[in-house]
């Protein structure tokens, strides 16, 4: 038997602590002790940082500061929860505090899984001591939520421009009372693309006043131009954006003395000499001591969209970002720096990837790949265990592609490994019912016991072009006698994965070739757990996951050290 030890409000947070162990079990820490990555840490220790400071696929960042304290949110696509929120106090140590979306609308919509639509790029500000995010949904138009705390809860939705194709919104409080809202255009759904657009909003900022109007084309000089972030500074009207394409692009700056226009261009920032391809799109954030710093990102396939920080500086009302050796004005990306003058030194902090589930609740960490019902899992503190009920694939599924009940998470580095136990407990009375570890993407594998009349048995699965509807193929290893297994998958550079299994906890045995992970719609590859069936039951069958454990390669875990054979 588990005790919990911590107050309630602790648990909203996603963390736990509990008297005692059971077999192979690791306590949670509780929130009072950061969770540290042990595959990626980007705080060195020693008053520098290297970047990215977050390696995961937090895609089109943005951030603000309020007092001492800096708020970033990124794209979530149509991962549910939606809109992920992220805490700092010197912009290179992040947790993550909360997400922004419960649940996506319109809700019966996003009850199936539709890859890439969803959150695309936000903007975050702080107003009238309210945090907004504004987010778009290329299909149906611009979103407005608020709160009083940036960790929720967060208020429903309201739509401030419905229309398809606008994206990309950043709103501006001017100082004679007016508010303006700067966008772009997504070219597959409005039919053009390239363009900068600013419309008025009303005082609240709830509702748009008016068409809008373009106050920059990009199709000569700055093809792709999207993600504008709009500030102020000295009278000068700013507008943020990337232009070129998301790997391959760089970050341009606008500036005008008129809210419309006409704009001055600049190229403040692109790869330079760096390996850090098409460095763009984030924000800007300053620190009480006067210092200013750009947040960005960076395309890196498989793993997402990771998240850069580099030091900023302004000459001639101009920003200069990351490294300007030759003083041109544009810079290009540093790898190390030196981090923030934030006044104090705070502890090192990751956002969190192992997840024990010995809480209340699942970790922050995870996603659904559409709304999800109540009946999909069961997180059961005294057990320390997470239960997933199996779930009828949606009719004309072809595969987990398909599937909106794989939880899942992002990848926390190019190299590491991740381990789960789990035990399989199907009904009886169906066939095919199946639980596993899965790398998810426009192709995906994994690893799953899956139930037939004779038994259990090990399979693995490719599901190659599953993003074309291709139906996945199934390979059977081995019977299994004991419903308890652990899985595995060990990443290395590349994204390639190769999957293993242990009936013990000490040998593990791998399952044929190395699988290329590749990058789903607008996002990296991401790890997770599922649990399916094929058919209409009156109760399903479910599996208890014990724990999922991220860890270097070859790290020893508490049920054993592990071995490959």
């Amino acid at each position: 038997m588990k005790i919990l030890l911590i107050p309630a409000f602790i648990a909203c947070f996603g963390f736990s602590a509990l008297a005692q162990k059971k077999s192979g079990k690791q306590p949670n820490v509780a929130q009072n002790v950061p969770y540290v990555s042990k595959v990626w840490v980007a705080d060195q220790g020693n008053g520098t940082y290297k970047n990215p400071v977050l390696n995961a696929d937090y895609s089109d960042p943005d951030a603000i500061r309020v007092g001492e304290d800096y708020y970033l949110i990124s794209s979530s696509f149509e991962d549910v929860p939606g809109l992920p929120v992220l805490h700092s106090k010197d912009l290179v140590n992040w947790q993550l505090i909360g997400h922004a979306l419960p649940r996506q609308p319109p809700f019966d919509h996003f009850a199936v899984p539709r890859h890439g639509e969803g959150v695309w790029a936000p903007a975050i500000r702080y107003h009238n001591k309210e945090y907004l995010i504004y987010y778009p949904d290329p299909d149906f138009g611009i979103y407005l939520t608020k709160a009083k705390h940036p960790a929720g809860p967060w208020s429903e939705p309201v739509l401030v421009a419905a229309g398809k194709g606008l994206i990309d919104p950043c709103p501006l409080w001017d100082e004679d009372g007016q508010v303006y809202l700067v966008y772009a255009y997504a070219g597959s759904r409005a039919g053009i693309k390239s363009i900068l657009a600013v419309k008025k909003l009303n005082a609240a900022g709830t509702k748009t006043l008016d068409e809008g109007k373009i106050v920059y084309d990009g199709h000569e000089l700055d093809p792709t131009i999207e993600g504008p972030k709009f500030y102020k500074r000295n009278g000068y009207y700013y507008i943020f954006a990337p232009a070129g394409g998301v790997p391959t692009g760089w970050q341009l700056v606008l500036r005008s003395k008129n809210v419309y226009g006409p704009y001055e261009r600049q190229v403040v920032m692109d790869q330079g000499a760096t390996p850090v391809n098409g460095p763009h799109q984030g924000a800007w954030v300053t620190t009480p001591t006067g210092e200013d710093w750009f947040l960005h990102f960076q395309d890196k396939e498989q793993y997402g969209r990771v998240v850069h920080l580099q030091p900023m500086r302004w000459v001639n009302d101009w920003p200069v970002i990351g490294e300007d050796k030759d003083g041109d004005g544009k810079g290009q990306p540093v790898l190390t720096y030196k981090k923030p003058d934030v006044k104090k030194t705070y502890p090192i902090r990751t956002p969190p990837e192992s997840d024990e589930f010995n809480g209340p609740g699942l970790g922050l960490q995870w996603q659904w790949q559409a709304n999800p019902k109540a009946t999909w899992a069961f997180v059961n503190p005294a057990a320390g265990t997470l239960r997933l009920y199996s779930d009828k694939l949606p009719e004309g599924a072809k595969s987990l592609w398909d599937a909106p009940n794989v939880l899942l998470q992002k990848l926390p580095a190019e190299v590491f490994m991740v381990t789960t136990r789990l035990t399989f407990k199907p009904n009886t009375k169906l066939e095919n019912e199946k639980a596993g570890l899965v790398m998810m993407g426009f192709s995906y594998a994994n690893l799953a016991l899956k139930s037939k009349k004779d038994g259990l048995y090990l399979v693995y699965t490719l599901g190659k072009d599953a993003v074309k509807g291709q139906p996945e193929q199934e390979k059977e290893i081995t019977k299994v006698n004991n419903p308890t297994v652990y899985f595995r998958v060990q990443v290395t550079e590349g994204a390639k994965c190769r999957f293993s299994y242990s009936l013990d906890g000490q040998q593990f045995t791998q399952i044929g070739e190395a699988f290329q992970a590749e990058v789903a719609r607008w996002k990296g590859a991401k790890v997770g757990l599922f649990c399916t069936r094929e058919t209409q039951t009156n109760d399903s069958g479910y599996a208890d996951f014990d724990w999922f454990r991220v860890e270097p390669i070859g790290a020893a875990t508490q049920a054993g050290v592990p071995g490959t054979k």
